[in-house]
């Protein structure tokens, strides 16, 4: 009589764990969770994409001191020397012709 006792209350509490383990993944498949989920698991993407592109540029300015200093460009400019040309913005060939409103490639 024990023994059934003993395995009645083993199968109940098998079945108990069961049944709440089922109802837990059940939840976390409805489309609430798992857009939850997907928004939670992007957000976290975004934080790594982040402190990567900030150690990438931290490392970044770091050689850049240090091939200036190799290649001595950290010093004052010589007086001797020219300045430095300034680069000029050049005109877009389409504003140097007449804009053309009738686009065969627009819907009419």
């Amino acid at each position: 009589m024990f023994r059934r006792t003993f395995w009645f209350t083993a199968g109940a509490a098998a079945g108990v764990w069961a049944t709440a383990k089922v109802h837990r993944k059940l939840k976390q498949l409805t489309p609430e969770s798992l857009a939850a989920q997907a928004a939670n698991k992007a957000i976290d993407a975004g934080h790594k994409v982040r402190e990567f592109a900030v150690d990438v540029r931290s490392g970044m300015v770091r050689r850049e001191a240090e091939l200036g200093e190799a290649l001595g460009l950290e010093a004052a400019a010589d007086p001797a020397l020219p300045a430095p040309r300034r680069l000029v913005a050049v005109e877009h060939p389409r504003t140097t012709y007449p804009y053309n409103s009738h686009n065969r490639n627009e819907d009419h």
